[in-house]
């Protein structure tokens, strides 16, 4: 069964999720919202991000955090973005914690 989110924290720029097999993810709202997939964010024919990286406040925070189904939730940006859905593969592939980060070096 694929970990689900047990707890979600919005706290001073940082949205953490511990999930069902115990993982802890830290994420800076800046690079959950740089990493949107959304089709105003991603270009549908070269999947290129359309995201101006200078123009997303390095203060940006998650306004609120809905949880979609049994499977993504949704963000709502203090820039006024909403249409992203982040799966919880997703977040779980973005992963910023050291542990996931070296076995993401591995599969290299």
């Amino acid at each position: 069964m694929k970990p689900t989110p047990q707890e979600i924290k919005a706290l001073e720029g940082n949205i953490t999720i511990r999930w069902s097999d115990q993982h802890a993810s830290r994420y800076s709202a800046r690079d959950l919202r740089l990493a949107c997939r959304c089709a105003a964010c991603v270009d549908e024919w070269t999947h290129e991000s359309l995201i101006k990286p200078d123009l997303v406040s390095r203060t940006i925070t998650a306004k609120g955090i809905q949880v979609m189904g049994q499977y993504a939730l949704h963000f709502t940006w203090s820039d006024g973005h909403n249409t992203g859905i982040y799966t919880y593969d997703y977040l779980r592939e973005v992963c910023a914690c050291d542990e996931c980060k070296s076995k993401r070096s591995f599969a290299v």
